[in-house]
């Protein structure tokens, strides 16, 4: 017995300075830069977001629903707000209403970087009008705050980048690199016909970018477990997606004499199995790289845990499988957002349909999502059909040039903040640069709470005037940083 209980405490005792040891060795990788004096943004700019917002932009499923000449509209409205611009750079557009704007550069030998963004917006329901404190295309400037749908997603990418274009050029400012803007029309409905149509013109245009910057990660406030400070996110990858339809065609007859199974039993089963046999939850490679650079900066908890990931790997996922949020970034998620079945109160259906929207971690595939899910699943009478799909994006890696430019112009500007490479839980117009750049990174420089997460894509969407200038000083800084060599 004492020898056992030796062994015990010998092995507990290993452990502590296993554990103690990780945590000693756990060091910051957050860079010293220095916050610069805020440059001037005029107060036009506020206005042109306004003016911007106002424009109804939709995009909607149906090709039929969408009014171009909003499109178009807000197309005369840059060239309008932004002659400078205009008047410098070669522009083209692709897929109709995707505009590509070329800015070129001194030297030739230096690769080009691609700045992405788009102006398409979600519907808002007639049934949530009432929830909104400010029509939703007013543009309305009040209080300090700028109203509206594309507020934060995304007309604040467009308009804070061709700000920053207009003063930088209107300065005398050349870039020694060339600049691609490429803004799309469409990436509300997968961007088909928009950044997907850019992607494919830059390489047969033989074009092999530095980096690609679009929309994704955001300066995160009390949104990270266990951190107090701001924590900017910077996605180096996407989770990919695949649309499942799920169909059971069985024979039907009267209600008054129902059957052992209904198509809608068979249905409501196989969904039940999906439920109760999630993917499983593991620390990703992306995720890796998220706790080396948020982990030393937690309270000393959080901070062992992170330090011996590996080690205690279930205590950090039992906490991240806690949010919606936190348990998107450990696994692959699956949710069933469609159901139809029957059409009498006194007929047993013959046939019924659910579709499933799911988000592939980048360590997967969509045919192993695919698969895994028959195996799950396990009843022949349940077909399934692939709808629209997307495979993970690469990983981009946080030792590069670019992120170094992106994690300094994001402190020179909001000054210091913890900066972190992360898992973008949707997915963006750049999943189609892949064959354009080996570096794709996903930041938007704007604060993102629990106040105003559940506007994107829902009600009051809005910005304030002062954080929207602080969007247009980022993008000034990036392009002053990144189109020179890095």
């Amino acid at each position: 017995m004492k020898r056992l209980l030796g062994i015990i405490l010998g092995s507990l005792a290993i452990a502590l300075v296993y554990i103690l040891a990780n945590l000693l060795l756990f060091s910051s990788k957050q860079s010293d830069i220095e916050k610069i004096a805020p440059i001037k943004v005029t107060n036009a700019a506020p206005q042109h977001l306004s003016d911007a917002i106002k424009i109804k932009t939709i995009s909607y499923d149906d090709p039929a629903m969408i009014d171009t000449a909003s499109f178009h509209q807000f197309i005369e409205l840059l060239y309008e707000k932004y002659p400078v611009a205009f008047g410098k750079m070669e522009y083209t557009f692709l897929g109709g209403m995707t505009m590509l704007f070329k800015w070129q550069g001194k030297r030739t030998d230096l690769k080009p970087m691609i700045l992405m963004s788009h102006y398409d917006v979600v519907p808002v329901p007639e049934a949530n009008l009432s929830e909104w404190k400010e029509p939703p295309f007013s543009g309305l400037i009040k209080n300090g705050e700028i109203w509206g749908r594309g507020a934060i997603d995304d007309k604040v990418g467009v308009i804070g980048i061709m700000e920053a274009v207009e003063m930088l050029i209107s300065s005398g400012f050349q870039p020694d690199r060339t600049v691609y803007l490429s803004f799309g029309h469409d990436e509300e409905i997968m961007g088909i016909n928009g950044a997907k149509q850019v992607a494919h013109y830059l390489k047969q245009k033989g074009v092999k970018a530095e980096f690609v910057l679009d929309e994704g990660g955001y300066i995160t406030q009390g949104l990270v477990p266990g951190m107090q400070k701001d924590v900017a996110l910077i996605g180096t990858t996407e989770k990919g997606f695949v649309t499942l339809e799920l169909n059971v065609d069985v024979e039907g007859g009267h209600a008054s004499m129902p059957k052992k199974e209904t198509a809608i039993d068979v249905l409501s089963k196989a969904i039940g199995k999906i439920n109760e046999n999630p993917f499983p939850s593991y620390i990703s490679k992306p995720l890796n790289d998220f706790i080396d650079y948020v982990g030393p900066e937690m309270p000393l908890g959080f901070r062992t845990v992170f330090a011996n990931a590996t080690l205690l790997e279930p205590v950090l996922m039992a906490v991240y499988e806690k949010a919606p949020s936190s348990n998107a970034l450990v696994r692959t998620t699956v949710a069933p957002t469609i159901i139809e079945a029957g059409e009498k109160n006194n007929v047993l259906p013959t046939y019924a349909r659910a579709v499933l929207n799911i988000r592939i971690l980048p360590e997967e595939s969509v045919n192993s999502v695919h698969e895994d899910l028959k195996e799950v699943i396990d009843d022949e009478r349940v077909k399934i059909k692939i709808l629209e799909k997307s495979e993970p994006a690469s990983i981009s890696n946080p030792d590069h040039p670019t992120y170094v430019m992106l994690d300094k112009s994001i402190k020179q500007v909001f000054g210091d903040i913890v900066i972190s490479p992360y898992i973008m839980i949707a997915a963006s117009d750049s999943r189609y640069f892949s064959k354009v750049s080996d570096h794709i990174y996903r930041f938007c420089p704007f604060k993102l709470n629990k106040q105003n997460i559940k506007s994107f894509h829902g009600i009051n969407e809005k910005i304030g005037v002062e954080e929207f200038k602080d969007c247009v000083r980022f993008y000034h800084q990036l392009i002053k940083n990144g189109a020179t060599e890095m």
